[in-house]
């Protein structure tokens, strides 16, 4: 009997969301064992579980080609909780109707709920949840309760628009079925463990077993089960991700058949190799080596705008180099696993088979470009952190031994540098823009705010959809808001402007200039990598010296092709987040994380520069945004 057979369990049922492996995530945290299974898996694979979760997803109930799960599930006896889609499911299984609202709900809201109802016990009747939908219950089925309810915007006026009752929580407490259309899994919704654990502890009646450290057990005995005697070559980037696979193959396996490479891309950020390298040598491996190897990534880059297609080649690049440094190293190619860090939150963005069947593909990583794909289909690819989110990475490296510096070291991506240059070649702009710049320009106006669609875009996940949209930048004296105005304003204008995913503040002056600002052409080269590592580095020295980097989960600096005086200059975007799963994120914003005097000033020096025009502050959630732009 396997750990993972020797405990009670409840099975997750993945309509595509998202979110399915955080709600895998936060159970497991509860220290309840669970499955993800396959939306329409076979009522007799469904024996044994304790509950039933199910998940959200891309879809809308109503279509024709909507997921669906057997018909006998809610039959089976056992509790049954349903997460936005899961909801909607549920609701119209029952006899209820679902249909598309006029008003999406993105990021935090506030809600009320019944603190009656088993699901909400001891929980005070509002509470502030994670939104992200754009379809919405409109007659709830008979014989279930409304135990929960919100409105439009999250209830805040701040936010603008036309506020509207949604259903949000809906339960059938004789059936023990119960649905939600927020999302308790995710950070963003305050009380969220809390609901779960009611539904875990209190409807299901578990008892909670599972603990870190039979995960830990997991990974040591599924490495020493698929490598045997075989080698085993690990691309280490230096992150914690990479760092805690190092160190688990060398805990099971022993320095001998462990094979470290670390492939400095040109893409890193100040003196970062020569960081990484150290802390490798610490490790203990026998067998390292670094591959320097710049100009192999920004040749093919020199001709590509679009973020995929720079994400597929930097994972190309990696992959070929890593089977060049395979071969001369000596190794059979045929017979060497090819270990990775990849976490669960990549898998998911990259729409993974991993991990959903139905998933989108929100931005393709580079550890899951499709040449990883066909080494996985030939079984050479291990990676034991795939279940893991970054702070389980985090609990498993502190397990391991492994210092601070590195278990608390902030992500960075693996194409690096190569997505925070935001490049273009001519301005965008959609068939609706003059309509939506005007609401845009009337939002911001009635918050004491001028705001302009900008003709850049940026990646975000909607609803479980990826989103490639208008950035709209606001201007105005922000030091005098709060940054719970702050917040709703964005909120107000992403949930309400369909071509925009991201909202920023304009911090080197409080009017928008009278011209429209012109693209400067800009592809990742060394150029335009010497000039976002500088102030990325200038960044990153301020916010420790102002003791405010230890409370931001991910600090990162864009380049922007922007100029208004069409000099060829370009702009910075400055963005800073706060979570743990990194599948949703709150801003880190000026008067709450830190003060807004010191971004005021922050932005004055980085203007100073001949070579930057504007310099922004991203102050969009995720979702809407994802937390990198690319």
């Amino acid at each position: 009997m396997t750990v993972m057979e020797s405990h009670e369990k409840i099975a997750i049922l993945d309509f595509g969301a998202q979110y399915t492996k955080v709600i895998d995530r936060r159970v497991r945290e509860l220290n309840i064992c669970s499955d993800i299974l396959p939306a329409d898996v076979p009522l007799a694979e469904l024996k044994g579980y304790r509950g039933i979760v199910l998940s959200g997803g891309p879809a809308s109930v109503y279509d024709s080609d909507a997921p669906r799960c057997e018909e006998g599930v809610f039959d089976l006896g056992v509790p049954v909780l349903g997460l936005c889609y899961g909801m909607q499911l549920i609701n119209q299984h029952f006899g209820g109707t679902v249909a598309s609202s006029d008003t999406r709900e993105y990021g935090e809201t506030l809600i009320d709920i019944d603190p009656k109802t088993p699901l909400f016990a001891g929980l005070s009747a509002e509470q502030r949840v994670l939104m992200s939908h754009g379809d919405s219950v409109k007659d709830p089925a008979p014989d279930f309760k409304i135990v929960g309810k919100s409105h439009a915007n999250g209830s805040d006026p701040r936010a603008g628009g036309e506020e509207a009752s949604i259903v949000v929580a809906i339960a059938n407490e004789n059936k023990k079925v119960y649905g939600v259309q927020f999302h308790p899994e995710v950070e963003l919704s305050e009380n969220g463990v809390a609901m779960l654990r009611n539904f875990l502890y209190g409807v299901c009646a578990l008892k909670g077993d599972y603990v870190l450290n039979d995960r830990l057990q997991e990974a040591m005995d599924e490495i020493r089960a698929t490598v045997g005697t075989q080698n085993v070559l690990v691309l280490v980037s230096g992150g914690v991700d990479s760092n805690v696979t190092a160190a688990l193959l060398l805990k099971a396996l022993g320095p001998d058949q462990v094979y470290a490479i670390h492939i400095d891309s040109g893409l890193m950020r100040k003196d970062e190799s020569d960081s990484v390298c150290e802390a490798l040598k610490k490790l203990g491996f026998k067998h390292f080596r670094r591959v320097d190897a710049e100009q192999r990534f920004l040749e093919p880059l020199k001709n590509t705008t679009d973020p995929e297609e720079k994400r597929r080649i930097i994972g190309d690049v990696f992959f070929h180099l890593s089977q060049e440094a395979i071969a001369e190293t000596g190794l059979d190619l045929n017979q060497t696993f090819l270990a990775q860090g990849t976490l669960r939150p990549d898998l998911i963005e990259s729409g993974s088979l991993l991990v959903s069947a139905r998933a989108h593909t929100i931005k393709t990583h580079h550890n899951d470009v499709p040449l990883i794909r066909e080494q996985r289909a030939k079984g050479l690819v291990i990676e034991p952190n795939r279940d893991w989110h970054k702070d389980e990475v985090r609990q498993i490296g502190r397990l391991l031994g492994l210092p601070s510096e590195i278990v608390e070291r902030q992500p960075f991506p693996g194409p690096g540098l190569g997505i925070r240059i935001l490049c273009a070649d001519k301005p965008y702009q959609t068939k609706n823009h003059d309509t939506v710049n005007k609401a845009l320009q009337e939002r911001a106006k009635t918050a004491g705010f001028e705001g302009t669609l900008l003709p850049v875009r940026s990646v975000g996940v909607q609803g479980d959809h990826r989103t490639y949209n208008h950035l709209a930048v606001l201007a105005g004296d922000y030091q005098q808001k709060t940054w719970e105005e702050l917040a709703a304003l964005s909120q107000g204008i992403t949930n309400n402007l369909t071509d925009v995913n991201r909202v920023a503040l304009l911090l080197n002056g409080e009017t928008l200039p009278e011209n429209s600002p012109t693209i400067t052409p800009t592809v990742v080269d060394k150029k335009t990598l010497a000039k976002v590592r500088a102030v990325d580095y200038f960044v990153r020295e301020a916010f420790k010296q102002g003791e405010y980097y230890r409370h931001i989960s991910q600090l990162l600096t864009v380049l922007v092709p922007l100029d208004w005086e069409g000099k060829g200059r370009h702009s910075i975007a400055l963005r800073a987040v706060v979570t743990s799963d990194y599948m949703t994120a709150r801003p880190a914003l000026p008067g709450r994380d830190f003060p807004a005097a010191f971004l005021h000033a922050l932005a004055w020096d980085i203007g100073q520069s001949d070579d930057i025009d504007a310099v922004f502050f991203d102050i969009t959630g995720k979702p809407p945004a994802t937390v990198e732009w690319e």
